[in-house]
C-alpha cells in the first residue's frame, strides 16, 4: 500500500472494503473504526453482477450524503475491480469528485516474484474466461498471463476452482503449446515480508489437477522467438 492510499483511509468519514484475509480487514478497522467490508454482498447462487451492482450503491450512498468516502480493494483498485470503476464514473456523472489512487498490482509482484521482464519478450494479459470464450489467439513468441484461472468459467461465488473448467481452458491452450510446456501456476502473497507467494512449475496437462488456488494466475513462458521482418530492420537503419 502507498503511503497516499493509506492517508486517503484513515482520513475518510467512511471505508467500504473489500479483501480476502482477516488481518488487512484487521489492519483497515485499526487505522479507522469507520470502516466496514463489502463482502456480506456476496452470497452462493448469487450473480456476480448483481453482487457489483450492490456495491456500487453501497459505495455511492455515503457520498451522496456528503461524506467524504474511501473504497479499498484487495490488489489494484482498477484491476477488475468492476465496482471500483462505474462507482468513480457515476459518482463524476452526479457532479462529485472521485479518484482512484494507483495502488500494488499482482502483475507487479508477478514480475518481482518470477524474475519476468515482459520487456523481454512482450506481454500478452487476458482473464481466463474472456481468452477462453472470445477464442484469443495466444502469440507464442511472447509471454501469456492468464488471470482468475481458479474461476474460469464461474460467473457467481466460487469457494473451489472447478477441474473440469481448469481442463477445459488447458485443452484450449495445448492447441498452441506442447502438453508438457512448462507453465507457472502462481499468487502473490498477500503477507510479503513473512509469507511466500505461491509458485507451481508444472506441465501444461498438469494444471487441472493441481492444487491451484482460488485466486491463481497461470503464466505461460514463449515457446519460439519472434520473427525479424529483415526488410524493416533495414528501414529502421538497423543492423
Amino acid at each position: 500500500m502507498t503511503p497516499e492510499a493509506a492517508a486517503a483511509i484513515e482520513a475518510a468519514d467512511e471505508v467500504l472494503y473489500l479483501v480476502t484475509d482477516p488481518l488487512t480487514a484487521q489492519w483497515l478497522e485499526r487505522v479507522n473504526p469507520r470502516s466496514r467490508s463489502l463482502h456480506e454482498l456476496y452470497a452462493p447462487g448469487k450473480r456476480r453482477q448483481d453482487t457489483y451492482g450492490e456495491m456500487v450503491e453501497e459505495l455511492l450512498a455515503p457520498v451522496r450524503a456528503g461524506l467524504e468516502t474511501c473504497a479499498a480493494f484487495y490488489g489494484h483498485p482498477g484491476v477488475f475491480v468492476h465496482p471500483g470503476h462505474e462507482a468513480i464514473r457515476r459518482a463524476r456523472s452526479e457532479g462529485f469528485r472521485a479518484r482512484m489512487l494507483p495502488a500494488v498490482s499482482a502483475l507487479d509482484c508477478l514480475v518481482a516474484d518470477l524474475g519476468i521482464d515482459p520487456g523481454a519478450t512482450g506481454l500478452q494479459s487476458y482473464e481466463a474466461s474472456d481468452f477462453l470464450i472470445h477464442r484469443r489467439r495466444a502469440d507464442t513468441a511472447a509471454l501469456l498471463v492468464l488471470w482468475q484461472i481458479g474461476v474460469v468459467g464461474e460467473l457467481g461465488y466460487a469457494t473451489e476452482p472447478q477441474r473440469e473448467n481448469l481442463a477445459l481452458l488447458v485443452e484450449y491452450l495445448e492447441r498452441s503449446y506442447p502438453r508438457d510446456h512448462e507453465a507457472i501456476v502462481y499468487e502473490a502473497s498477500p503477507y510479503p515480508l513473512v509469507a511466500d507467494p505461491v509458485v507451481l512449475r508444472l506441465p501444461l496437462e498438469a494444471i487441472a489437477n493441481a492444487a491451484v488456488p482460488l485466486l491463481a494466475t497461470l503464466v505461460v513462458p514463449p515457446t519460439r522467438r519472434p520473427r525479424r521482418d529483415r526488410a524493416l530492420i533495414a528501414r529502421l537503419g538497423l543492423r
